[in-house]
């Protein structure tokens, strides 16, 4: 990043909102629908300012586990980190202060209680805290 920094959930949501009805599909074979909103996670690269040899990046909640995306699923309009869910702030349950929506794969990429984001260059199976380790797919598009 050219221009790392630390966002508030404040900060997030001066940045211009997205909200989306979409599906999620839980890998456990269940599926529900919601409403989210929260700023699209495009825009919070781009005002840290994505390198040109980015191409992954990680995600980190306060909870023991992690993952990641690829930059083609970075920046995609859908990908949002939400604040909102249903027209109200964002509860605990579902994944408070910040939940990272991934909508174009399955439900475990889209990861709750968001701590931090590292954007690289280079693949990190994330070791013991990622999908990888845990029994889990990496890419788990629908």
């Amino acid at each position: 990043m050219d221009r790392p920094g630390a966002y508030s959930l404040a900060d997030l949501k001066r940045f211009p909102s997205r909200t989306q009805i979409t599906r999620h599909t839980c890998e456990e074979g269940w599926s529900a629908i919601g409403e989210w909103t929260g700023v699209a996670l495009s825009r919070v690269l781009e005002a840290a300012g994505i390198l040109p040899g980015a191409r992954f990046v990680n995600f980190y909640p306060f909870d023991d586990i992690a993952d990641s995306i690829d930059m083609v699923a970075a920046l995609h309009p859908q990908t949002i980190l939400a604040y909102g869910m249903n027209g109200r702030d964002l509860s605990i349950a579902h994944g408070a202060p910040v939940h990272l929506r991934v909508e174009r794969q399955l439900g475990y990429k889209s990861v709750k209680y968001l701590r931090r984001i590292v954007v690289t260059d280079e693949f990190d199976d994330l070791g013991e805290l990622g999908p990888l380790q845990n029994g889990w797919s990496w890419y788990v598009g629908i």
